[in-house]
């Protein structure tokens, strides 16, 4: 995938080959589908025969991989299905790391691949397989993961090429040798000694770096959360406090355990200290969800953060003399414009549904945006900067009217079924995103709260509560969630 050096790793196959006077090929099919692109490459190398240069073919044929390396661990259960693995011949090399695909992240539930089968394969599939954390390795001597790629592949000893003529083709590459080199000793030696686990060892406690320290009012709240909150709750509270914060102020972040602390009081009231304040724990995570909603401020604040740049920057490993550009595709609608006006404005306007329409035709347009360009940063900068202004804004208004709707809701189901109310928490799992995907999200939410007050009172109404949200996890048409709607119906 980019960023991971796999056009290196080739590289560096080929020049191995080379340098033992073997011909060799690489080919490569780069993807679109995975992620920013999962790109296959193909490399077949062997000694001439009597002088004369081996015809060499530009595809694998399944059944005729000797080596198969996945630098993540899908990778390896697609490989595994295109019959590329086969137990008579090949050796799987590949990191067990997880790095999700597209299709994993869009679901609106939990759509991460069960990776046990691909563990399950790999037993059979493969006449060796060399499997352990191999990104973490090279993160933790300051590499990419094709150096311990590289690494794992000279310790299997399927090519008849000794140890030292691996290193030799790393030094030659130049800038980053000794990084490369520090992680391709480790990934030897883990495989060597099959010691197939990550791979950094935890810092001594004298070495390790002091935490930084909080700025006051952060640590007023901090200490205030400690001292308020049950143990149970204190690592999600930490966690959810730090988001809101991260998301306007801490003067939200100081609202959020204002809310929290209501919603514990319920809690213990209702014996939630022998449930572990369960209720609580939720209302922790799901609260801070729902108070940092996705705007059209948040996603401005976020394109335009150095961190971001430094980020991408970093997984594209660019040097100092490289120039970073991004073009992202955004299509903003009227009713994120609306949505940013002052409350009493964005009401009076969103009364006026020709005049939105006539709006809506010139904003509501696909736009390519170089968010690194001048003039379009400082457009985004400035859009982030009306964070001060956010809570007069009519969808803070709206956002906040919803959640207090439905913290009443859960509120009122605890007192006389502890786990219909947090099932009821639990479901603002269905609200995510923004634009099309937050209004989709939003209905389906509504939709199951809806149907929960026709069985909240039925003995078995948190089973229901939780068949419903399953059910509008599973697809975004909501095709499920209106069948079990139509059967609550049946008999509520």
């Amino acid at each position: 995938m980019g960023g991971q050096g796999g056009g290196v790793l080739t590289d560096w196959i080929v020049q191995l080959a080379e340098d033992q006077g073997w011909v060799a090929q690489s080919t490569s099919v780069p993807g679109v589908a995975q992620r920013t692109g999962a790109t296959i490459y193909y490399i077949e190398a062997m000694p001439p025969l009597d002088g004369r240069k081996p015809v060499l073919a530009l595809t694998p044929t399944p059944g005729d991989v000797d080596v198969v390396m996945a630098a993540e661990f899908m990778e390896a259960g697609r490989s595994i299905l295109r019959g590329l693995v086969t137990p008579d011949r090949t050796t799987l090399i590949a990191s067990d790391h997880r790095s999700f695909a597209i299709a994993e992240k869009i679901a609106p539930g939990n759509g991460i691949a069960d990776q046990g089968a691909v563990t399950g394969a790999i037993g059979i599939a493969a006449k060796t397989e060399i499997v352990f954390d191999m990104n973490a390795l090279a993160i933790a001597h300051g590499s990419v993961i094709s150096a311990a790629m590289f690494g794992a592949l000279a310790a299997a000893g399927v090519l008849p090429f000794n140890v030292e003529s691996f290193r030799a083709v790393i030094r030659a590459g130049g800038k980053g040798a000794n990084a490369s080199l520090r992680t391709f000793d480790a990934a030897l030696a883990q495989v060597q000694t099959g010691s197939f686990a990550a791979a950094a060892p935890e810092p001594a406690e004298a070495t390790r770096p002091a935490p930084a320290p909080m700025e006051p009012g952060l640590a007023a709240l901090v200490t205030r959360l400690k001292q308020q909150f049950p143990a149970p709750v204190q690592a999600m509270a930490l966690a959810g406090l730090k988001k809101v914060i991260d998301f306007q102020d801490l003067a939200y972040g100081s609202e959020y355990l204002d809310l929290l602390d209501r919603l514990l009081a319920a809690d213990r009231q209702c014996g939630g200290g022998d449930k572990a304040f369960a209720f609580t724990e939720a209302a922790a995570k799901y609260l801070a969800n729902a108070m940092a909603y996705d705007d059209v401020i948040r996603v401005a604040d976020l394109k335009t953060r150095a961190g971001r740049r430094a980020r991408i920057a970093n997984e594209l490993e660019l040097s100092q003399d490289s120039v970073l550009q991004t073009t992202e595709f955004m299509h903003p609608r009227m009713e994120e414009v609306i949505g940013m006006l002052p409350a009493r404005l964005g009401r009076w306007l969103g009364g006026k549904p020709r005049l939105v329409g006539w709006l809506d035709r010139r904003v509501s347009k696909g736009r390519r945006v170089r968010t690194y360009s001048l003039p379009w940063f400082l457009a985004l900068y400035a859009v982030g900067g009306f964070r001060g202004l956010r809570r007069a804004t009519l969808r803070h208004a709206v956002e906040t009217a919803h959640r207090d709707e439905w913290l009443a809701a859960a509120t009122a189901a605890v007192r006389s079924n502890y786990q219909l109310g947090v099932e009821i928490l639990q479901c603002r799992r269905l609200v995510k995103g923004y634009s099309d995907t937050h209004g989709r999200g939003l209905s389906k939410f509504d939709r199951t709260l809806a149907a929960i007050k026709l069985i909240e009172r039925r003995e078995d109404a948190a089973d229901w509560a939780r068949r419903l949200r399953e059910a509008a996890l599973k697809d975004s048409a909501g095709t499920e969630l209106d069948g079990v709607i139509r059967t609550i119906k049946s008999f509520a």
